[in-house]
């Protein structure tokens, strides 16, 4: 298997994991139980993957990082619209 194809599969693989938490979120309009420190950290580390992809030219690096920073934002947006504690 060429590594490409092998860096693809792990990165969209990766990814898509927070997608079912986010889909969750957004159903029940509940993220009491989502810590903002562990997405404001898994957001700042996915960008630095994304910027060392960058560096290195690597496109899966930056792709599947790049989508899993957006998929994350997009948790932390719900997390801010449904946080029942502000």
């Amino acid at each position: 298997m060429d590594v490409n194809v092998l860096g693809i599969i792990a990165g969209f693989l990766t990814s898509v994991s927070m997608i079912p938490q986010l889909v969750k979120v957004i159903k029940e309009k509940n993220v009491e139980d989502i810590s903002l420190v562990m997405l404001l950290v898994l957001i700042s580390g996915l960008s630095l993957w994304v910027w060392y992809g960058i560096k290195k030219d690597e496109m899966p690096i930056i792709l599947s990082n790049g989508f899993a920073v957006l998929v994350n934002i997009s948790l932390l947006i719900c997390y801010f619209i449904y946080n029942k504690k502000n």
